[in-house]
This record gives C-alpha cells, sequence and structure tokens, in this order.
C-alpha cells in the first residue's frame, strides 16, 4: 500500500484490488460533463481515483531505476507521460496518444477499481468567465480548489503565468492535506520527491482560451493538420490553443497541471483531456466517415521536415496498456469493429 496515503484506499488492498472489475460493455459508455453526474456518482468516481492513487505499481523493479518515484498504479501513468512528454506534444499523433491515454486511465479505474461510469469531462466553456466558480473545483463534491498565492520566482527562467493567483498546496477537497499525493517531478525528474497537490488558477488565462469562440475557432478547421495546430496552439502563452489553455489555467506557474511533463499528477488532468478528446470527436463528426482517416503532422516535436504521421505510427502508454496504432483509436465508439475504443459522449460541441 502506499505510504502516508492509507487513507485515500476504497477498492484496495496491500496486494490486489478488493473490488470486483466492471464487465466490458458490449455498446459504448457514455462519457457525461462533470455538473450532470449526481452527488453519488462524482463520489464514485473520486473514491475510484483514490483507489488508483493507493493501489501498487505495476512498474518492474529497477525499471525505472532505483529510487525512482513510482509508487502507486496513479504513478505509472504520470511515469509514462513524463518518458514520452517530446514524443507526445506538437507532433501529429498528439491527440491519438492522449486519447489512448485517458481511455487507458477510464479502464483501470473501471478493471482495478470498480468503477461503474465512464470517464466525466470538464466542459471549461461552461465557465471560461469565472474559472473559480466551476463545479470541477467544489471542495465538497469536486476536486477541491486554488492553493494560496505563491509570488513569482524571479530567478525561473520561465516567464508566469499571465494571471495566476495561487501556486501553493490545495486547501480544500478531496485531496487537500496530503504531502505525498504526488511522487514525481517536477519536470522529467523521476526521483522519489513526495509534494502535495498544487494548483494555481488563472481566470484570465481561462477567459482568453477555453471559452467558445476558441472551440468554434479549432472546430472550423478543414483538415486534421490544420485542426490539431489550432488545439496545441503555440509555446508560447501568447499563441496558446485550447490544450495549453486547459492546462495553464489550472496548473498556472506552480501547479502540476501546468508542468509540461507531470502534468497527469492532477487528476484534473483527465476531465481536461476527456474534452479535449470531445472536441476531435465533435470535429470528426462533421465530416464522417472522412475524417476517421484524416491523420498528419510531423512525428518529431516541432519538426516539419520529420516524417508524417500515418494511420500505422505507433502508440505505447507504458505498462498500463496494450501498445497500439493511431489507426485503432481514430473511432472512439468502435467497440472491436475496426478499432479498440468502446465509449462515446452525451453530447457533442456543432460548427456555429
Amino acid at each position: 500500500m502506499v505510504a502516508g496515503i492509507k487513507s485515500l484506499v476504497i477498492c484496495a488492498t496491500a496486494a490486489v484490488a478488493a473490488c470486483t472489475p466492471t464487465p466490458p460493455s458490449p455498446t459504448p459508455i457514455v462519457r457525461k460533463e462533470w455538473r450532470t453526474l449526481t452527488t453519488s456518482q462524482k463520489a464514485e468516481y473520486i473514491n475510484a481515483v483514490k483507489c488508483i492513487l493507493a493501489k501498487p505499481a505495476l512498474t518492474p523493479e529497477g525499471s525505472p531505476p532505483t529510487g525512482h518515484g513510482v509508487i502507486s498504479r496513479y504513478d505509472n501513468l504520470v511515469y509514462t507521460h513524463i518518458q514520452q512528454t517530446f514524443s507526445v506534444h506538437y507532433v501529429g499523433h498528439f491527440l491519438a496518444w492522449h486519447r489512448l491515454f485517458t481511455a487507458t486511465y477510464e479502464k483501470m479505474l473501471r478493471n482495478e477499481c470498480g468503477y461503474t461510469g465512464a470517464q466525466p469531462y470538464w466542459d471549461w466553456t461552461l465557465d471560461a468567465a469565472d474559472i473559480t466558480a466551476s463545479p470541477v473545483f467544489d471542495p465538497v463534491t469536486g476536486f477541491g480548489g486554488n492553493g494560496p498565492y505563491v509570488p513569482d520566482d524571479p530567478t525561473s527562467w520561465f516567464p508566469p503565468v499571465p494571471g495566476r493567483t495561487g501556486g501553493g498546496c490545495v486547501v480544500d477537497g478531496p485531496f487537500a492535506g496530503i504531502n505525498d499525493l504526488v511522487h514525481l517531478g517536477p519536470q522529467s525528474s523521476v526521483a522519489y520527491n513526495p509534494q502535495c497537490l498544487k494548483r494555481d488558477l488563472s481566470p484570465y488565462f481561462a477567459g482568453r482560451y477555453l471559452g467558445m469562440n476558441q472551440t468554434q475557432l479549432t472546430l472550423s478547421q478543414p483538415d486534421f493538420g490544420w485542426f490539431n495546430a489550432v488545439v496545441e496552439g503555440g509555446p508560447s502563452f501568447d499563441a496558446s490553443g485550447l490544450h495549453g489553455g486547459g492546462h495553464y489555467s489550472v496548473g498556472g506557474s506552480f501547479g502540476q497541471m501546468g508542468d509540461l511533463y507531470t502534468s497527469p499528477a492532477d487528476p484534473i488532468f483527465h476531465l481536461h483531456h476527456a474534452n479535449l478528446d470531445r472536441v476531435w470527436w465533435s470535429w470528426q463528426s462533421l465530416n464522417l466517415p472522412a475524417r476517421l482517416a484524416d491523420i498528419s503532422g510531423p512525428s518529431v516535436m516541432m519538426d516539419t521536415s520529420s516524417p508524417n504521421v500515418t494511420l500505422s505510427w505507433p502508440l505505447s502508454v507504458g505498462v498500463s496498456g496494450v501498445d497500439t496504432a493511431v489507426g485503432d483509436v481514430m473511432k472512439v465508439d468502435a467497440c472491436g469493429s475496426g478499432g479498440s475504443l468502446c465509449y462515446t459522449y452525451d453530447s457533442l460541441y456543432t460548427l456555429l
């Protein structure tokens, strides 16, 4: 059992899960927006997150090296994201890899912790006017809110996130007061480094990049190459897209969500990426079946001279899933017929 967070255990023991895995569904499970879930459904999801945070890691001993911080099943995914950071961002398979990553997490919650629902998403367009009032940050039925304000670090080479308001340990919600909730990072470090969960909300950044205007701009792109480029945006705060909008609105300068490597350490990551995936599926659904085969972009980070990503491009989420290819994750509701994914969304964005 993961030391220091025994109180998080809901459906796990020291060796095996004490719960019964949720059986696979022959029809797609339905992902729903967080605020539409009942109080009991929200509690079930958060309890499953606590379970996966407490279950022992699968990572073979010695890989990563001795002294690593991969202690829990949750850490397995954070470690995978750290190791592949420069391979799965600003590339043509960015959305496909993160679709697989989020679906893998969803399966872990269902198969290892008995969660009976689908991965919820956070429709940030509903909260762009005031991110601090979002139900996802509710201290009772959500994931807790901001941390206390931490002054900018004048020695940092990275500029502060515009409009940041926090940066310290979250003070309320289900993950407050746990000083070893996060075991990896900051940045690319995989050494054991116990930390609290930190958030550094930026209402300004949310208002600028998470509104319906940015979402409509994204949906209006004529092909995948342009769509993917607008989703990710550029590496500067003045050229962000929906992806960076979610990360920096929540993580700011000092929160894990703002760390390119260790961002999955904040459970909000998966609700954010579920909605990004919903944006992609919404765009695909505007022109099916043609967009089930529309994939392109560089295979090397920000290197447009690198080979183009194709449907056969390999994807891996490490020890937590089975290696596959981009073509296998293009259709979210395939359920074994032309793909391995089996979920859908309760609603999609439309192009206005």
